[in-house]
């Protein structure tokens, strides 16, 4: 453990803690755009900058370990007055006006900040070199305007989705971040890129929102719910924002024990059968003859009592290995377990199998 100083209040922390993490355990904010809990510090944002006693001039906090014996001060004049220039010279490149109609407005870390440091006016001026939007992801639309170069979505890329699809490109005012292959610039559907959306939901601002939901809501009207996905058995935590009763777009909720916040392309975006019109509401039984096409609605338990009658009638007709079961990798390992248990204690054979497999 190390004690050191923050604001003249005294903590210990383990050793390797950096000073942001020290600050907000002590429940002392500190701004930062770049930097994100579960990806590697970079410093790249410089926001986070705090004063060290005896230190030659300000250092970022995400990166800087927490030493014995320091003194950090987060809120001096001069930090203030850094901070203020640096969220200046992003808003200088930063479509501000753009807001209006940004998805994240209401829910933008930039504005936020901006926000709570009164800008009104931007100092700087610059020309900055102006990109279109691009839509050729099926799933993400990346307006380079908005993009504060903050590098988030590249890491998480590389350190937890492990797919390099991402990385910085050009130089200078043309620089950008966008998919590449084979290290040069390319469209999304030639680069390793799985759709994901990891990137998205890093992102501190709306340079990366959902394609299905842009410009159709507002963060304000949302209301988040807590779920589970239902593709496979491992079971990821969601959280799906829903608009007048309709779930418009799902993110990953911070769970540790399961998957940590992180989602794939079926838990993201595979969401719209949840209201598809041709979805079942309730069990069909068949009515006439095979082939006709002829169902009506029955209620769960007439259904599964058919499905057990019938399952029972060809057991003692014809043996158990007339029958087959399919397990699904949508159910958990408990429930498969339960239907292996079913199928040979019950019915009496070994013929069962898993999807997966196919």
């Amino acid at each position: 453990m190390v004690k050191l100083k923050i604001n003249d209040k005294e903590i210990a922390v383990p050793e390797g803690t950096t000073i942001l993490e020290a600050a907000r355990e002590m429940g002392v904010h500190i701004p930062t755009l770049c930097y994100h809990p579960k990806l590697r510090p970079l410093g790249h944002c410089r926001l986070c900058l705090v004063e060290v006693k005896g230190a030659a001039k300000p250092v970022a906090a995400c990166e800087t370990p927490a030493l014995e014996g320091m003194e950090v001060f987060t809120d001096t004049p001069r930090v203030r007055e850094m901070r203020k220039g640096i969220l200046e010279l992003l808003i200088a490149t930063h479509p501000v006006n753009g807001c209006y109609t940004c998805d994240r407005s209401g829910n933008c870390e930039l504005q936020n900040f901006v926000y709570a440091q009164g800008l009104t006016e931007c100092t700087f001026s610059t020309d900055t070199y102006r990109y279109p939007v691009v839509k050729d992801n099926p799933f993400i639309v990346r307006d380079y305007e908005k993009c504060i170069l903050c590098g988030r979505c590249v890491q998480v890329c590389r350190e937890v989705q492990l797919n390099f699809a991402l990385n910085m490109v050009n130089k200078g005012f043309k620089t950008k971040i966008a998919p590449v292959a084979n290290g040069e610039e390319a469209a999304s559907t030639e680069s390793p890129c799985v759709f994901c959306g990891q990137c998205v939901q890093v992102c501190p601002v709306g340079a990366l929102v959902e394609k299905s939901s842009r410009y159709k809501v507002r963060e304000w009207e949302l209301k988040k719910v807590r779920s589970v996905c239902s593709y496979c058995g491992v079971g990821c935590n969601l959280e799906l924002y829903v608009k007048d009763g309709k779930v418009v777009k799902v993110r990953g909720y911070d769970n540790p024990a399961v998957n940590n916040g992180w989602l794939c392309v079926k838990g993201r975006f595979g969401f719209d059968y949840i209201h598809s019109p041709e979805r079942l509401q309730q069990p069909l039984i068949r009515v006439g003859e095979r082939g006709e096409g002829k169902f009506r609605e029955a209620t769960w338990d007439e259904a599964l009592d058919l499905v057990a009658e019938n399952l029972r009638r060809i057991r003692d007709e014809y043996g158990g290995d007339s029958l087959g079961i399919l397990c699904s990798a949508k159910c958990t390992n408990e429930e498969n377990y339960l239907l292996q248990k079913l199928t040979r204690g019950v019915l009496g054979t070994n013929n069962i199998d898993h999807c997966a497999r196919l």
